[in-house]
């Protein structure tokens, strides 16, 4: 789109806010309608982030040449297998898809095949890739975002939301078959067609052994009795969150956790004076939070949390100066090569070469630095193929001028 071009306001979809579907009688139409209709699926999903405990959908959203588009309500439908099974051989279209995925995993919707307009963007070199910039930088469309943050839990929907949601799948079809068109001009379709596949073959994250250790703030935190508290804290507000279907900062904000922590508070008088307690949801569990902060000062300390857990990974690239100069020396000669090779490419460098691969790489080289074992290192730390024809021979040179 050029500036001269006018914005058109994409303000209703074409044909009208379709009903939500709530039932397996309606679902089953759905099936019907979309496994007879044409080409790509638009696929979007809505969450409660913020305000409902996980990232499960409260809303999916599909729209499909000859289907028409459908909204339907995963809480009442949570099994949407049927669908996936109806379009199984269809690409599904998604926008930021590492996002959604996992929720529609959860309902039995697991893609086989994908294009992702928002990676697309990326790799094309577009500067901004939300979804409304997309629209408007390509189609010449601007979308309504306005509900992206609002709590989809809610029921009924208002109308205005269905409408936002309904427009969200509107021309995401239409945006793909541009975006289609540029990468195969720019020599850039098989690379995206790589990424694509390793975002659906990315397995789910296994939990974290502490999840309490991100906590936001915890750097503060200099002591192991304090770390006690934190994860005491973090537990008791974990367990409630998901006992009240809450996201857990609406519970207990962490500002209030790590304040807990470096002050000791030993009883109720003393956490109430602590702002970040004062919220009505957080003054409902005192006795909850004060017998956390119990727990931890009188924990032996032999159960005492340690500072750091161990990593298989290098250490945080600023500190790599002072304790290896030499792989300071390898991450900033090769980070020079990723950053030449993603300008010419126009794209950014982090979808160039993942960050983590270039560190683990430069961290602990391989013996031989010639382009082949380089190339098998980036391979083993998830590099996909074309990333490792571009970039396996120049980190190479690089590694070995060293």
């Amino acid at each position: 789109m050029t500036e001269e071009q006018t914005v058109i306001p994409l303000l209703e979809p074409r044909e009208g806010i379709p009903p939500v579907v709530e039932d397996t009688a309606g679902l089953a139409r759905v099936v019907d309608r979309f496994a007879t209709g044409d080409g790509p699926v638009a696929v979007d999903a809505e969450r409660a982030s913020g305000y409902r405990y996980g990232n499960r959908a409260y809303l999916v959203q599909l729209r499909r040449a000859g289907a028409g588009t459908a909204l339907i309500d995963p809480v009442f439908l949570p099994d949407l297998s049927a669908l996936n099974a109806a379009v199984a051989e269809a690409e599904i279209v998604l926008h930021a898809a590492s996002q959604d995925l996992p929720c529609l995993s959860e309902v039995g919707f697991r893609p086989r095949r994908m294009f992702d307009t928002e990676l697309a963007g990326r790799l094309l070199g577009y500067e901004r890739v939300g979804l409304g910039t997309m629209v408007e930088t390509v189609l010449g469309l601007r979308l309504e975002k306005g509900h992206s943050a609002a709590d989809w839990s809610t029921r009924p929907l208002p109308e205005d939301w269905l409408r936002y949601a309904a427009l969200d799948v509107e021309v995401l079809v239409e945006l793909r078959d541009v975006l289609h068109r540029q990468l195969k001009d720019s020599g850039k379709l098989a690379w995206a067609e790589e990424e694509f596949a390793a975002v659906l073959a990315t397995p789910s994250p296994t939990p974290r052994s502490d999840p309490w250790r991100r906590t936001s703030g915890i750097h503060k935190v200099r002591n192991v009795r304090a770390l006690a508290i934190v994860r005491e804290l973090w537990t008791m507000r974990d367990e409630i969150a998901r006992e009240k279907d809450l996201a857990p900062g609406r519970v207990l904000p962490d500002a209030a956790i790590v304040t807990a922590a470096l002050d000791v508070p030993r009883t109720k008088k003393a956490l109430t004076e602590i702002s970040a307690f004062t919220g009505r949801s957080a003054r409902r569990y005192m006795s909850d939070w004060l017998a956390a902060v119990s727990r931890a000062r009188a924990l032996p300390d032999n159960q005492l949390p340690q500072p750091n857990l161990p990593s298989d990974g290098p250490p945080p690239a600023n500190r790599w100066a002072d304790r290896d100069p030499a792989a300071a020396k390898r991450l900033a000669a090769a980070r020079n090569v990723v950053a030449i090779l993603a300008e010419k490419h126009h794209m950014p460098a982090e979808n160039l070469l993942q960050p983590d691969a270039i560190r683990r790489l430069t961290w602990d080289p391989p013996q031989d630095t010639g382009e082949e074992p380089v190339g098998e290192r980036l391979r083993s730390l998830g590099a996909r193929p074309w990333q490792i024809a571009l970039t396996a021979r120049l980190l190479s040179e690089a590694l070995s001028r060293l």
